[in-house]
């Protein structure tokens, strides 16, 4: 009896040094995965799972989001607007070069170091910049355009070339007519903190 005990005390140590060893290597083989993790699939992730989150611009600017789009150089959102309120949502195009930060849930800020499949970007990842304030032009729609320096342009993107567009001024709200337009701006895209369309517009999203 006296062997037996010390066989089963001998096997429940070893068993027990097992499955610290393998818990030992599954947490390094964990911080190894995170360690190879970039912001662009943490991004994947929370947008495909339309989550509300904070985002922190350049010069300190916040906005209550919804993320709901990935591309290739931005990502898009819904505004979300305060509790209480009847504000409609607009949309915003956020290059990520001016993303500074993500206020956002611990839940949310876990699930988004999930193990992703292997994947091919899909096509609205493959998206630039470019590309989707191209479409703005194309279906006039006034915009809002924050600056990294702080200034706030409304008017219509009248084009978009590879690394800047042309905005035609005018009021907030009124469409771009000739009589409207209060003068132009060409705007480097790097310059661009937000691009943030008018509520209820045909949206490009």
């Amino acid at each position: 009896m006296q062997w037996e005990r010390l066989f089963d005390d001998l096997e429940g140590q070893l068993a027990s040094e097992w499955e610290a060893e393998r818990a030992a290597l599954a947490a390094e083989s964990e911080r190894l995965r995170i360690s190879r993790l970039d912001l662009r699939s943490r991004l994947r992730l929370l947008c495909g799972a339309e989550a509300l989150v904070t985002v922190d611009l350049i010069r300190g600017r916040r906005e209550p989001v919804r993320l709901a789009a990935l591309g290739a150089d931005w990502i898009g959102a819904a505004s979300s607007p305060a509790e209480g309120t009847r504000a409609a949502r607009s949309m915003l195009v956020i290059p990520l070069s001016a993303l500074r930060g993500l206020g956002i849930d611990h839940g949310l800020l876990l699930s988004s170091l999930e193990e992703q499949a292997e994947q091919q970007p899909n096509l609205r990842e493959r998206m630039t910049l470019g590309f989707l304030l191209r479409d703005l032009a194309r279906r006039r729609l006034p915009v809002r355009v924050q600056t990294v320096e702080g200034e706030d342009l409304h008017g219509t993107i009248d084009r978009a070339g590879a690394d800047h567009l042309d905005l035609a001024l005018h009021d907030a709200g009124s469409a771009r007519l000739a009589s409207a337009v209060q003068g132009f701006r060409i705007i480097p895209f790097e310059a661009i903190a937000c691009v943030r369309t008018a509520a209820g517009a045909d949206q490009p999203l």
